[in-house]
């Protein structure tokens, strides 16, 4: 069972940023694709990032210009640089690893922004 576990969530005033991880427990390059979701309140869990095993990148229009996704192959991590924070984009953030015939979810960290 592959562990993805996310750090780096907390409380941020608007206009700040913040750097969340997702450590997996085995290499970055056994996924097809990594990506960030988020959940914010009475909301969907929706999409916001991914990055392909490739290095390719594809964001949500509702965070494209802000948010960043990378990785560190050599620390088994996903990033998510997040800039210019509002507090629309409270939420709990999630990482995900996936393949075909197989996918795995974090635990989740806590991103809220207010003043």
């Amino acid at each position: 069972q592959v562990q993805l576990v996310e750090s780096g969530g907390g409380l941020v005033q608007p206009g700040g940023s913040l750097r969340l991880s997702c450590e997996a427990s085995e290499s970055l390059f056994g996924f097809t694709t990594m990506a960030w979701y988020r959940q914010r309140p009475a909301n969907a869990r929706e999409l916001i990032a991914t990055m392909t095993k490739s290095a390719s990148t594809d964001y949500a229009d509702s965070v494209k210009g802000r948010f960043t996704i990378s990785r560190d192959n050599a620390k088994n991590t996903l990033y998510l640089r997040m800039d210019s924070l509002t507090p629309d984009d409270t939420a709990t953030y999630y990482c995900r690893a996936f393949s075909p015939g197989r996918a795995y979810w974090g635990q989740g960290t806590q991103v809220t922004v207010s003043s």
